[in-house]
């Protein structure tokens, strides 16, 4: 179990990556890049864009976390789209912050983060920085989708494959910088125009032979398509598992929007 270690801290870089890029562009660009970007464009409309999300002001759900050897997070997310405003209470928080025990509540005000321990304001800095881990990847996670139209994203057309019976074009999502970068490699279902499943690296720990494999399945909720169960392990860039038994399970339940959230909920007081 050994690569569970690495999950956390490397899921973190990545996401950060993505949440340098707050101003979503969601309109048709008035020409696209290449086939691949076309190819993701299309997604983006059958999932719903980042204005179609944006217009449901907020949301409210139960995140369901559960490792291979079965630790859990249990938490009521919420959030607020403008701003990505993030902030959840831990009901169950075997991997997020065990030595705490009771409740905790995280925050995150668009600027600032801060975490409660039964009320209590705890201001250790290793626990902020699982704080500030929390808050940006599972409000990314949720928008994802939405979010691959963000600015300073390139797109490169891959391959035709299909896969039990099903035909995929895969699409590589790549950041526009100097240096070397992440990759999401999208298997985008030519029948549904959804991505069933994508293939991601993590260049600053080198972990670009052995990427990781996501796998989602969808539900439709207030006219957004939304990967509601997702599951991800090691794998290799042809998409084959490392080892079967070391799935991390990821379930988002009772999503409701538009429930007029206060920013002050956010804020530290």
């Amino acid at each position: 179990m050994n690569t569970l270690k690495y999950l956390i801290p490397t899921l973190f870089l990545i996401l950060c990556t993505f949440f340098s890029c707050q101003n979503n562009s969601t309109k048709p660009p008035n020409e696209f890049q290449n086939k691949a970007h076309e190819l993701v464009y299309n997604v983006t409309q059958k999932t719903g864009n980042y204005d179609k999300l944006a217009k449901l002001k907020d949301v409210i759900y139960t995140y369901k976390y559960t490792t291979p050897d079965k630790l859990q997070d249990i938490s009521t997310e919420k959030y607020i789209f403008n701003g990505e405003m993030s902030y959840a209470l831990y009901k169950k928080h075997e991997r997020t912050l065990p030595d705490l025990k009771g409740d905790i509540e995280q925050g995150f005000d668009g600027s600032n983060f801060w975490l409660k321990n039964n009320g209590k304001y705890v201001e250790d800095e290793k626990a902020m920085q699982r704080v500030a881990f929390n808050r940006k990847t599972n409000f990314y996670w949720f928008a994802m989708f939405q979010k691959l139209l963000d600015p300073g994203l390139q797109y490169k057309f891959i391959k035709e494959q299909t896969l039990k019976g099903k035909t995929y074009d895969i699409v590589d999502v790549l950041f526009d910088s100097d240096k070397p970068t992440d990759t999401y490699r999208l298997y985008i279902n030519r029948e549904t125009s959804l991505v069933d499943q994508f293939i991601f690296t993590v260049v600053d720990f080198n972990i670009v032979e052995e990427p990781f494999l996501m796998k989602m399945e969808y539900e439709e909720i207030d006219g957004l398509l939304i990967p509601t169960k997702r599951q991800y392990t090691k794998a290799d860039w042809d998409g084959n598992v490392a080892n079967e038994a070391a799935w991390i399970s990821v379930q988002w339940l009772d999503i409701q929007f538009n429930n007029g959230l206060s920013e002050n909920l956010f804020k530290k007081t």
